[in-house]
């Protein structure tokens, strides 16, 4: 699920501590930009999908915050995405990246759609700080060799 900022904007990874789109620019060799709808060229030129497994769920507040936290541990209530229906729609769609394990928990617990290829990626999210941004960067090459047409 998207953090509480994501969703105020209706963006993804709009927190700037997350570093999802930087990871990205930089794997494929892009100067980073911050305007969302260049972010989103930058998927469709390489044959990139970005969806959330869920569609909908409750977010505990974290006890010293009153609003919602963002993070993934206060995730309850999950109503999952028709991921069958999008898959009968793409179904090109071979190989699916979860970031982090909880998303992929999550998907396994409530998915059932054809057989697809699943990698989980280290979290881009600036709380997971066992990371280097180099580290999380070489793990998320993996990518380059399913993207269908990467910008030179």
């Amino acid at each position: 699920m998207p953090g509480e900022k994501s969703l105020q904007t209706n963006t993804y990874f709009a927190n700037n501590t997350n570093q999802f789109w930087k990871i990205l620019f930089t794997l494929l060799n892009q100067e980073f930009s911050d305007d969302y709808s260049v972010r989103k060229q930058l998927l469709l030129a390489n044959g990139i999908a970005l969806w959330d497994v869920l569609k909908a769920c409750s977010r505990e507040t974290d006890a010293p915050h009153p609003a919602p936290s963002s993070l993934d541990k206060y995730i309850s209530q999950e109503v999952p995405n028709d991921f069958a229906a999008f898959y009968a729609e793409h179904p090109q769609i071979q190989h699916v990246f979860f970031l982090g394990q909880k998303a992929l928990a999550a998907y396994e617990k409530h998915v059932v759609a054809p057989a697809k290829v699943l990698h989980v990626l280290p979290s881009p999210s600036g709380a997971n700080t066992s990371m280097s941004f180099q580290q999380k960067v070489a793990e998320w090459k993996v990518i380059l060799k399913f993207i269908e047409s990467p910008l030179k």
